[in-house]
């Protein structure tokens, strides 16, 4: 196997092609002074030729500048591989301290982690909470429901469909719910406080379907009459508006309607009120 060149591996080849030469020269040793190479004698051995001499002469000379290019090549690498290494060694610092950044974000990106896992699980429970509020507050609204009037009922037909059954419960958010139970409760208080004229078709006594007018005030009471002297009393119940004929009280009734409707000067119309 070739041994690796580099200045030792050419140095001592050229010491013995150096040392031969000498000796073929001066047949004994030439010392060195100094540790630096010394050019061969001038005395030639017998038998030697003056060319002979100088053809030792230019390979000793050649030798040295192999000698002096292979050291100042192998300073060069040296230099490069310092440099080398010291940008490496920065290199390496760079990434260590990006390392240790990285760590302590990470550290403080998994505290914000649980902490917004923390908050997430508190408003999970809010919002379980609050659908069971909303559920019971849906299932409230549908008993007040058969207690409402019909022209009431159909006036939110369209906010009652709105609320969801156990089918539907997933389709429809919490906070859509929420506001649905709102406007229906505000359109039954919004009722309540007002006195309503409404026409309605009602079963009379007799049987037959007629259209009457009712007169709503507020959620409490009601009194209906008709063209034709037809007159009563209602009042709202668990199961629903029950209706009682009072056929006295159609003049009074009909009074009241005409004041309201802006026919009549307002004027005290007494009516029968029975408090619950």
């Amino acid at each position: 196997m070739p041994e690796p060149r580099g200045p030792k591996a050419l140095y001592l080849p050229a010491v013995a092609v150096l040392a031969q030469s000498v000796t073929m020269l001066s047949g004994g040793t030439v010392v060195a002074q100094d540790n630096k190479p010394q050019p061969p004698a001038t005395a030639a051995p017998q038998g030697a030729t003056l060319e002979d001499t100088r053809l030792q002469l230019g390979k000793w000379i050649e030798t040295q500048q192999i000698l002096a290019k292979e050291r100042k090549d192998w300073q060069q690498q040296m230099e490069l591989l310092r440099n080398r290494i010291e940008l490496l060694k920065k290199e390496i610092s760079g990434l260590e301290e990006k390392i240790v950044q990285a760590e302590g974000e990470a550290t403080t990106a998994g505290k914000k982690v649980a902490e917004l896992q923390a908050e997430h699980d508190k408003v999970q429970a809010v919002g379980t909470r609050l659908e069971g509020d909303v559920a019971g507050l849906e299932g409230e609204v549908r008993k007040l429901l058969t207690s409402l009037p019909e022209s009431l009922r159909g006036k939110m037909q369209l906010l009652v469909q709105r609320m969801p059954t156990k089918e539907t419960t997933a389709r429809v958010s919490t906070p859509e719910r929420f506001q649905n139970v709102l406007t229906i409760l505000g359109e039954v208080n919004k009722w309540n406080g007002e006195i309503t004229v409404d026409n309605e078709v009602r079963t009379l006594p007799d049987g037959r379907r007629a259209e009457v007018q009712a007169l709503y005030v507020g959620l409490g009471q009601a009194f209906y009459v008709n063209s034709g002297g037809l007159a009563g009393v209602g009042r709202p119940t668990a199961e629903g508006w029950q209706w009682e004929a009072r056929p006295a009280i159609a003049r009074q009734v009909l009074a009241a309607v005409e004041i309201l409707q802006g026919k009549q000067t307002p004027a005290f119309v007494p009516l029968p009120v029975k408090l619950q």
